[in-house]
């Protein structure tokens, strides 16, 4: 069976011109070896009018193409300027296209930053857009509430949290990615997408020419999942139209990575959070479920553990683990229309058959299998009922589904008043907790891709033979989820869900044998890392749906908060509270704008009219439903029968339809991770990588002290840490020599723990294309009390690579050397650009002195050297006295030897050689060595 690969998407780099009729959007691949256009039709006052030309150009088709675009639209022959084909915007992806109540218009991203890497898949997050008009001014019929939809429309930022991927399915886990690769294909799917002659002009197989077989390969798409892509409708209107290459979905959440070095093996440590996009909007606006089981502030976060020394998905480590948080699955709210602090809650339907909460739990067993586990963290005891009225209608709920299920597949319930233990001082909030995470954990195993992994036979831990989900033959898979949920799912299920992935991480880099045993200590620069990382995730999303930070943080709960965070917490609760009064309605409208859930028409009322959305968000409300779901049946037809594994992830005929299968040649541009990763073709710097300028925990957390334990497992006092002794620094002014940038993308916790700056207070020059993201910054190297510079551990790792290695690894290339790699560079991009179809023209190369011997010395062919026949009959004399032919000497040739023994230094004896105690003559040595 031919091996797997995901396709990457061809468009990555786009370009779009404009005339007075079009806009020619040309699309290239990174490389820019193959181009794509899509012509639309300005002409058309409110419809939008594409079309896709299906030929892939190479550059000097694309170059012509536009050339007889601009002679043809002008209005002279010969004339220059702005009559002809004008380039308009560069970019690098669709948003999607939009209609309010004029034309469409085009929303294009101009600017990105990577946030991280999996698996030589790079994930990018939106830095700025641009919304285009299409229609042209000749045709443009205007509307007095044109422009009020479309400041609406733009509330919705952006460049705040949105992510995408060209390579990789972001909405879906790793889990659902790696598994499909593993998926048998149905051949009578697979699209043979490739002939011969675009695959010469394409790729390269040096075995073609031998008439060797071609490894052939199967590139594999996949449907997003709709919950979590959030311009799908924004795309639906040519989504059937265009190539797929053109559709780039996003998701909205958050995205983090940091490197954990363990005696200098990098392990990528990365959070990702996909907020639904179903049933979403603001705090007090979003309540409980829709009618559909959708719940409001739904978020999806998998933290995904692998060793970064390995790149690839099929010969690498990863491991991850799911948890999921989202409102009570109820039909409630709270009313705003009072200006209090916390609003009443109330039920809005009864619901005695838990109807919504089954359509929600159906939804959880499709996608993650059996067993679903709710850790309810409300209020049990309240002088006035509060939070306990979700406690009291959602207990009954699962009972009532439960009775149905198969009792290996009921859903757990585990109901926890954290605010309760919180304030009694005889019990320890975390160590609960950790109670809880172990248990969950167990019951739900995690994901990991590699089966021959030994550390439990090595080192035998009691823990491991209790752990839950399924073995496959290629690794483990999880089964099932942990769905955490509180009254806002901010704060307390933000410190939950922090507990129960450091669990998960002690399992994961116990399984890829890091540690001995599946346990992490507080205060270890591992933890540290990770804590950081939820922290950043906290509040991103409770930034977008509550309107402030975290108020609550895990110091906090372990009551080691500094004296100063009482009053940080007090603002961010004002900040929350201001929000949840004054702008969350606008945030709502923007939202319900922007996922299309609203569409303006002159026949209906404005957005602003609306005196509640509660109609655009509940469609049984608006038409009674025909086909009603049984109470007791209540999950979809054939998800039973494969639990505990989920529906989603089983190769069955349904799912495999929603998978693309294209047949293609090994070394094709579309599954070609390596130089998708690496660009060799392009001039980079190694300051300038991605992987240098992450969160590292030996740079970032690590003691800048010698003599200290490396190890990222040891227990260290707080004042121990790198980052201690930065504040330390700066409270005594001392001075802080460099700076690190790390790839974190939430504003950071106002903590003095942590000395941030959000990515709106960013400099111009770290605002670049593909750049990486700066949040945290933490000095490397210090200046003591008495001048000298500490000897830090980058000190001692660049004096051992000094001397390994002869380099001063600190110290820049000299200009000479950069730019003979430049020069390097160019050639590359040029040779890179060629077609084997065509002569070799390298008229726009750099002209430099060439270093090698051979006339024809490329990538593609290198000539044979040319021998003369001195050279060659000695050699071939070589090879006849080893095979003990010996040829006659010639007398040149005893001339030779006879005028070597004479200025030779060896002792002579009556005109003979003495060797080994024995004597020889000259002519009996010379024969003895020729034989």
């Amino acid at each position: 069976m031919p091996l797997s690969a995901a396709v990457i998407s061809g468009v990555q780099k786009l370009v779009l011109y404009e005339t007075r009729a079009r806009y020619f959007l040309v699309g290239s691949n990174h490389a820019q070896t193959k181009h794509r256009v899509l012509k639309i039709d300005r002409t058309e006052p409110k419809d939008l009018a594409i079309i896709d030309d299906k030929h892939v150009y190479n550059q000097q088709e694309v170059r012509e193409l536009l050339g007889r675009l601009d002679l043809g639209n002008r209005t002279k022959m010969g004339q220059k300027g702005s009559s002809g084909l004008s380039r308009a915007v560069s970019a690098y992806g669709i948003v999607g296209f939009v209609r309010f109540l004029e034309g469409y218009y085009l929303v294009l991203i101009t600017k990105r930053r990577k946030m991280a890497d999996i698996g030589g898949h790079s994930i990018y997050k939106i830095e700025d857009t641009n919304m285009i008009y299409i229609p042209n001014d000749s045709v443009r019929v205007t509307h007095p509430d044109e422009a009020r939809y479309v400041r609406i429309f733009q509330n919705v930022d952006l460049s705040s949290n949105f992510y995408f991927s060209y390579s990789y399915d972001l909405s879906h886990s790793l889990q659902y990615n790696l598994t499909l690769l593993h998926s048998p294909c149905d051949p009578g799917t697979v699209e043979e997408v490739h002939t011969r002659s675009s695959r010469q002009q394409d790729s390269f197989d040096i075995f073609e020419d031998e008439g060797l077989p071609t490894q052939v390969f199967h590139g594999l798409q996949s449907e997003p999942y709709a919950k979590y892509v959030w311009n799908g409708k924004l795309l639906e209107r040519v989504k059937d139209t265009v190539h797929p290459d053109w559709l780039m979905y996003i998701i909205h959440g958050f995205c983090g990575q940091s490197k954990l070095l363990i005696y200098g093996r990098p392990v990528h440590v990365t959070l990702i959070a996909r907020r639904s996009s179903k049933f979403a909007g603001t705090r007090f606006l979003k309540r409980g479920a829709n009618c559909e089981g959708d719940v409001a502030n739904e978020v999806e976060t998998e933290q995904i553990i692998h060793d970064a020394s390995v790149m690839s998905f099929t010969a690498g480590s990863y491991s991850s683990y799911v948890q999921v948080r989202g409102s009570v699955p109820l039909y409630w709210s709270q009313d705003i229309s009072t200006m209090m602090p916390k609003p009443p809650i109330r039920l809005d339907q009864a619901d005695p058959y838990a109807h919504v909460a089954a359509l929600h739990f159906d939804q959880m067993l499709q996608r993650f299998g059996s067993p679903i586990i709710i850790l309810n963290l409300v209020k049990k005891r309240e002088k006035r009922k509060h939070e306990k009225i979700l406690s009291e209608e959602l207990f009954p709920a699962v009972i009532n589904l439960n009775q149905f299920l198969p009792p290996e597949h009921c859903i757990d319930y585990i109901a926890w008043d954290m605010a309760r233990y919180t304030k009694s001082k005889l019990y320890n909030v975390l160590d609960r907790l950790s109670m809880i995470a172990e248990n969950v954990v167990k019951r739900t195993g995690f994901f990991i891709n590699r089966s021959d992994f030994f550390c439990h036979t090595l080192r035998p831990d009691e823990r491991w033979g209790d752990l839950g989900g399924s073995l496959t033959s290629s690794g483990r898979v999880q089964t099932g989820v942990l769905r955490t949920n509180c009254v806002d799912c901010l704060d307390r299920t933000n410190t939950a869900q922090f507990m129960v992935g450091k669990c998960a991480l002690a399992y994961q880099l116990y399984a890829l044998g890091m540690i001995d045993k599946p346990k992490l200590q507080f205060d270890t620069d591992c933890v540290r890392l990770f804590e950081e990382l939820y922290e950043d995730h906290g509040d991103t999303l409770s930034l977008q749906y509550g309107g402030s930070q975290l108020v609550h943080r895990v110091k906090t709960y372990r009551k080691i908060a500094p004296w100063t965070q009482h009053s940080k917490d007090i603002m961010q609760t004002l900040s929350r509270y201001y929000s949840n009064a004054f702008s969350d309605a606008d945030r709502q409208d923007a939202i319900n704008l922007f996922l299309q859930v609203y569409q303006p028409s002159e026949s209906k009322p404005h957005l602003w009219e609306l005196p509640t959305d509660f109609y655009l968000h509940q469609r049984n409300s608006m038409a009674l439903t025909h086909d009603r779901r049984s109470y007791t049946y209540w999950w979809s037809e054939g998800i039973l029968s494969y639990l505990p594994l989920p529906y989603d992830e089983v190769p069955c005929e349904e799912n495999m339809k929603k998978v693309g299968v294209r047949r293609v040649n090994r070394y094709d541009e579309s599954i070609d991770t390596y130089t998708e990763f690496f660009k060799p073709y392009e001039l980079t710097s190694f300051d300038d990588t991605f992987c240098i300028a992450m969160t590292n925990s030996a740079r970032e957390l690590m003691p800048k002290t010698v003599g200290v334990d490396p190890s990222p497992f040891t227990v260290r006092k707080p004042e121990e840490t790198g980052k201690s002794a930065v504040i330390g620094a700066k409270s005594s002014k001392e001075e802080t020599v460099v700076q690190r940038k790390t790839a974190a993308s939430a504003p950071p916790p106002p903590s003095e723990e942590q000395i941030s700056s959000s990515s709106e207070d960013d400099s111009e020059d770290d605002r670049d294309d593909d750049g990486s993201v700066s949040q945290r910054s933490t000095p490397v190297k210090l200046l003591t009390e008495s001048g000298e510079s500490v000897r830090t551990q980058e000190d001692f790792l660049q004096q051992s690579m000094r001397e390994t290695y002869g380099l001063n690894l600190a110290a820049l290339p000299a200009e000479e050397d950069m730019l003979i790699y430049e020069r390097f560079a160019y050639l590359g991009q040029n040779q890179h650009k060629l077609e084997r179809t065509e002569p070799s023209v390298l008229e726009n190369a750099i002209n430099v002195v060439p270093v090698s011997c051979f006339t024809t010395d490329s990538i593609y062919e290198v000539s044979s050297p040319q021998v003369d026949r001195d050279n060659r009959e000695v050699f071939e004399g070589h090879v006849l006295t080893g095979l003990g032919q010996v040829r006659s000497l010639c007398r040149e040739d005893i001339l030779m030897y006879r005028e070597y023994i004479k200025n030779s230094p060896i002792t002579c004896k009556e005109s003979g050689l003495w060797f080994h105690g024995i004597q020889w003559t000259p002519n009996q040595r010379l024969l003895r060595l020729m034989r």
